[in-house]
């Protein structure tokens, strides 16, 4: 069939049913849903398809079998591995309008959802029934569930509450053959065999895409609260840490450089959380639930402080208070996004953080003595953002050329400690060389063998993870 011929087909697919889905041409439409946040590979998709049900998504792919024609998922397009990338012509298959929230139920704390419903979105109609849905980003206002779940993403709050695969009750899934599965059904108990749940959790939309999932909800937390803290040292994260764990349950536990706050705050909106400079800082957030937590917070404070861990500190005294010192955390990439950043999303054992960081920087500050470094994440999972911005004088094509030999050198460091490749945002096409630090040609070759039987005619986001 040519491009034509496959377009008209789409059209046809999607207007049957009682909820028609679109088809999109338009060379705009095809720019917008054909990337993500990447901005790596120029989009070359073929067409965009907007789905209303999960039984268009079986007839599509079914259609793309007999027509041997690839397809791309996309959602919120938040994602920084471009695995929602379609460079070579593919039918992209959209979510945004599988976006509604089809069921609550009270007694089992569970709630359904369709693959595109926005993460912010779940979290408010918890909210609204008086729970909570823990997993949180950044991109909470953007990002989708089907994505989130497609790369099992964690966010800020994993040293609480775990990653997305541990908040699924159930999925509906159409596989790479165009079967409707309908895994788990919810039960907290099912000891029958293979879960076939967390082999679409994580795998990219390779194996097939998810078009619901059933959440489990959590009581919503009491007076979260934030200290803020200024280190004496990149090791004094773990003493703290340490420190707070033995009495304390963190639902957070984030880092950044004096490099990253100076960004922030250059970039406006937010204030310097106390006058000391150090050179990294500490969140730490927890529910104070009564005045014996916060005594004992304040007492593991002045602990940190008398073993010279901590230069200073602060804690929130209100709601508004704590959501101005998340802002030191959060505007971070917005801030250094003008300098067109080199980003690693990487993870060892939360042990190994400081030697891992450390090398880390020495490698790449030895080499490119005029690159500047800045580093953040959830230290308290062993999540680590590695950004390096580009010099003002150096082209974007000379900076990105360089980027790929620290690359190297990186993954060599995390092939050493023994860490993962990508932490968050899946292998996509940008971590697709590096995978063989992090898995064994073994466990590639198995990942493989469960392509084949998912997804036989390699029709499903082709190119992502492994050729």
């Amino acid at each position: 069939m040519n491009s034509e011929q496959i377009i008209a087909s789409l059209k046809d697919l999607m207007a049957a049913g009682d909820a028609p889905g679109k088809v999109l041409t338009d060379p705009a439409d095809l720019d917008t849903y054909g990337k993500d946040w990447t901005r790596i590979y120029p989009p070359k998709p073929l067409a965009i398809v907007l789905p209303k049900t999960t039984e268009q998504v079986q007839a599509l792919v079914r259609f793309a079998n007999d027509s041997q024609v690839a397809l791309v998922p996309s959602g919120g397009r938040t994602g920084l591995s471009a695995g929602a990338v379609a460079a070579n012509g593919e039918v992209v298959v959209a979510f945004d309008n599988m976006n509604r929230i089809l069921d609550f139920n009270a007694s089992d704390r569970t709630v359904r959802c369709q693959a595109g419903v926005v993460t912010e979105q779940l979290q408010n109609a918890a909210a609204e029934n008086g729970l909570y849905y823990p997993v949180d980003f950044a991109s909470a206002g953007s990002s989708q569930l089907g994505g989130n779940l497609s790369t099992n993403a964690g966010g800020i709050k994993v040293i609480r509450y775990g990653m997305s695969r541990d908040w699924v009750a159930g999925l509906k899934v159409v596989t790479g053959k165009g079967d409707i599965l309908d895994l788990n059904k919810d039960l907290e108990k099912n000891n029958t065999g293979y879960d076939l749940r967390h082999l679409f959790i994580g795998a990219e939309g390779t194996l097939g895409f998810i078009t619901e999932a059933t959440m489990k909800l959590s009581r919503k937390p009491e007076n979260l609260t934030v200290l803020v803290l200024g280190l004496n040292d990149l090791t004094n994260t773990m003493d703290v840490l340490q420190t707070f764990q033995k009495k304390i349950d963190l639902t957070a536990y984030e880092f950044f450089s004096h490099q990253a706050m100076g960004h922030v705050l250059a970039h406006g909106q937010v204030q310097a959380p106390f006058e000391t400079e150090a050179p990294y800082y500490a969140l730490l957030e927890f529910e104070a639930v009564s005045d014996q937590v916060m005594d004992d917070a304040m007492g593991l404070f002045e602990q940190c402080v008398e073993n010279g861990w901590v230069l200073d500190g602060v804690i929130s005294q209100s709601e508004t208070q704590a959501r101005n010192l998340w802002q030191l955390r959060e505007r971070i990439s917005e801030s250094i996004a003008p300098r067109t950043p080199y980003k690693n999303d990487i993870s060892v054992v939360v042990s190994k953080v400081p030697g891992f960081l450390q090398e880390i920087d020495e490698v790449v500050t030895e080499h490119y003595p005029d690159f500047e470094i800045i580093w953040f994440g959830h230290i308290g999972d062993g999540n680590l953002h590695l950004n390096i911005l580009k010099p003002e004088d150096m082209a974007k094509e000379d900076f990105f050329g360089k980027c790929q030999q620290v690359n190297k050198w990186v993954f060599e460091i995390v092939e050493r400690y023994q860490g993962s490749v990508s932490a968050e945002h899946g292998v996509g096409m940008t971590k697709k060389p590096y995978l063989k630090y992090t898995r064994s040609e073994a466990e590639i070759a198995y990942l493989k063998g469960i392509k084949r039987v998912f997804d036989p005619n390699g029709i499903m986001n082709p190119g992502k993870i492994f050729d």
